[in-house]
């Protein structure tokens, strides 16, 4: 073993080791915060200068109660909350480690019941706090499109199937909320709610995130037809009206793989998810689903230093 690989695995048990403390005690959540935010540089966030120290108690010389920085630049004092997804938010530190933990190492996700009996807050605190820790979760605005095999899909959440045969079904009436879903084989993923599954609007998604010479895998749902005169890359199908899931390495069996890890944490984890809400869910999913080669500490970490300059107001645009 390389010292490399020996510095990043004393890294990784490191990590393993701080959360349960950082989870449970004050201080030490700040502190792992701080470790993740600034490294061994503790900078100021409202000027970017070194020159800072923390503040301590008159009386005792610990550290302030309240963990202030204070810059001797620009005099501001500050905390590792501000510009984050935690500024404003009177919810103790631990109690978002823990949630940060809970949500970046639960495959099918955490439900914000469960944060609020294990860490004894209110269903709105947990609410307040899971909301913004999928925010963090959000991706780039700027992505580089999907290359190599990208296999296209779609699925559809929302209330139960309508009872009668042949109600349901892919552009036909129902309250399901139809969802696009792009998986490089072996890469990222992509989803989004989408207003209905026309030609227009899918083809307009696959347009967007997937490389015009990328090879593209799709079932056999009309929709996805007219592209076979406009894609620059070869364009496959598989029909499962006829019951063909795979030909060779023809299939979207990966793209419904993780379809089934979505549903299976609605039906399981969290019964309900709202049109409103859904897309803040898929964030969080599409963040376990790309980083799910990491370890579960390096997952944590990579989701909270994420949150650095992200700040949620309450009111948000759907999208």
């Amino acid at each position: 073993m390389t010292n490399a690989e020996r510095n990043r695995q004393l890294a990784k048990s490191e990590t393993i080791a701080a959360i349960p403390l950082a989870c449970s005690n004050e201080l030490a959540a700040v502190e792992f915060l701080e470790k993740q935010r600034w490294g061994n540089t503790p900078a100021c966030v409202k000027c970017g200068s070194v020159e800072v120290y923390k503040m301590a108690d008159a009386k005792t010389g610990e550290r302030n109660r309240r963990f202030l920085w204070r810059c001797r630049d620009c005099k501001e004092q500050y905390t590792v909350r501000i510009g984050t997804v935690y500024e404003e938010s009177r919810i103790e530190l631990r109690h978002w480690c823990y949630a940060f933990w809970r949500a970046c190492t639960s495959k099918k996700g955490v439900s914000a019941l469960e944060i609020k009996r294990h860490c004894q807050i209110s269903y709105k605190s947990a609410l307040f706090l899971m909301n913004r820790i999928r925010f963090a979760m959000a991706p780039d605005d700027y992505r580089p499109q999907l290359t190599g095999i990208v296999e296209c899909d779609e699925m559809y959440i929302g209330p139960r199937k309508p009872r009668f045969k042949g109600v349901s079904g892919p552009g036909r009436s129902t309250n399901k909320q139809p969802v696009f879903c792009a998986v490089e084989r072996q890469g990222e993923i992509r989803r989004r709610v989408v207003a209905d599954v026309t030609a227009e609007t899918l083809q307009s998604a696959i347009w967007e995130e997937v490389h015009s010479r990328a090879r593209l895998m799709t079932d056999e749902y009309s929709a996805y037809r007219g592209l076979k005169n406009t894609w620059e890359g070869e364009h496959s199908t598989v029909c499962h009206g006829t019951k063909e899931y795979a030909r060779g390495d023809v299939h979207v069996n990966t793209a419904e793989s993780s379809h089934a890890l979505v549903k299976r944490g609605i039906v399981g984890i969290y019964h309900n998810i709202s049109r409103e809400y859904l897309h803040r869910y898929l964030w969080q999913y599409d963040f376990l689903w790309n980083n799910r080669k990491m370890n579960d500490g390096d997952r944590t970490v990579l989701a909270i230093k994420s949150a650095d300059g992200k700040r949620m107001m309450y009111k948000q645009p759907v999208h």
